[in-house]
């Protein structure tokens, strides 16, 4: 059996899957693009946040924590563009099990309503339910685990970028 044709018995449910597992994919390859980009103009981007930061700090006298604490902010904004996207991947890895779910309910449900209909006489009758409650069942398990695994490589490379940006900023500020 060619995948496709597992997508087609899956129904409504594998379809939706299939479109969250694309949309995931190509969030998480743009989100990778972009973070070996801004890996690689990390000193320029701290040169910007420290001009910015000496701009805005250069006409008022402020405290130490206080400067601290806005060369934080600084840092913390850029790193929300780069953050941007991640809760969708996060979204789908955590609704596609539950799809799967619902895929696995409806397809249970439909063969008790053979069931009850025809009786246990055919069993070919009931198992085309059976098989949309384990497809579904393995495809919401398909797209889940990668957008977990690519979420948490993600989360993880850019809380690696953010130490290296704050490291190079308060270096320069303070």
């Amino acid at each position: 059996m060619r995948l496709i044709d597992y997508v087609h018995q899956g129904g409504l449910i594998m379809y939706i899957l299939v479109i969250l597992n694309i949309i995931g994919i190509t969030i998480i390859l743009w989100k990778i693009f972009s973070l070996y980009s801004y890996k690689s103009r990390l000193d320029l981007i701290a040169k910007f946040i420290v001009d910015s930061f000496e701009e805005k700090t250069s006409k008022s006298s402020i405290g130490e924590s206080l400067k601290h604490s806005l060369a934080k902010d600084e840092v913390d904004n850029e790193m929300s563009k780069l953050e941007s996207g991640l809760n969708t991947v996060k979204i789908i890895a955590s609704i596609a099990p539950l799809l799967g779910l619902l895929g696995t309910v409806i397809g249970i449900l439909g063969a008790f309503d053979v069931i009850s209909k025809k009786g246990l006489s055919d069993p070919s009758l009931f198992a085309g339910g059976i098989s949309l409650a384990l497809i579904t069942t393995v495809g919401g398990l398909i797209v889940a685990i990668p957008h977990l695994i690519g979420h948490n490589y993600l989360v993880r490379a850019i809380d690696k970028i953010q130490a290296k940006l704050e490291d190079k900023v308060f270096s320069k500020v303070f």
